[in-house]
């Protein structure tokens, strides 16, 4: 039965990333075609999209989903989920570059392309790095 509760327990936190995730993706593209459509290079639009969200995503991730981390400074933990998202961000620009520029998609579909290898990066990155419990931590370095 604990077993159960455990899975159920990481389902619901996997569910709640989604549904920040979701907001978070919304906040990303809306911001992205405001600018596409005030005329702003896709790369400035998608780094502007990208620092909006990254504020949003922390706040409701350190607020909603994450919520029994040990974290001691907000700082620290906004860093570390800077940087987390920072390195999807740097392999998303890479991606939008090839899809845009090689592969001749367009600059409205590619960043909803590169969507299906960074999402599943982000939640791997804030759950096992910038969100891991100090005592789940400590359990590693017993074993």
């Amino acid at each position: 039965m604990e077993k159960i509760d455990v899975l159920w327990e990481k389902f619901g936190q996997f569910i709640k990333f989604a549904i920040v995730g979701c907001s978070n993706t919304i906040i990303n593209l809306a911001v992205y075609y405001l600018c596409i459509f005030l005329g702003v290079n896709y790369l400035l639009a998608y780094t502007l999209g990208f620092l909006i969200s990254v504020c949003n995503a922390f706040f409701w991730n350190n607020k909603y989903v994450f919520v029994n981390k040990k974290e001691t400074s907000i700082f620290k933990a906004f860093v570390k989920v800077f940087a987390s998202y920072g390195f999807s961000f740097l392999l998303s620009i890479v991606l939008m570059s090839l899809l845009v520029e090689v592969c001749s998609i367009s600059s409205l579909i590619a960043p909803i392309l590169k969507m299906v290898v960074t999402i599943p990066l982000n939640f791997v990155l804030n759950k096992i790095w910038a969100f891991k419990d100090r005592k789940d931590k400590g359990a590693e370095e017993e074993a």
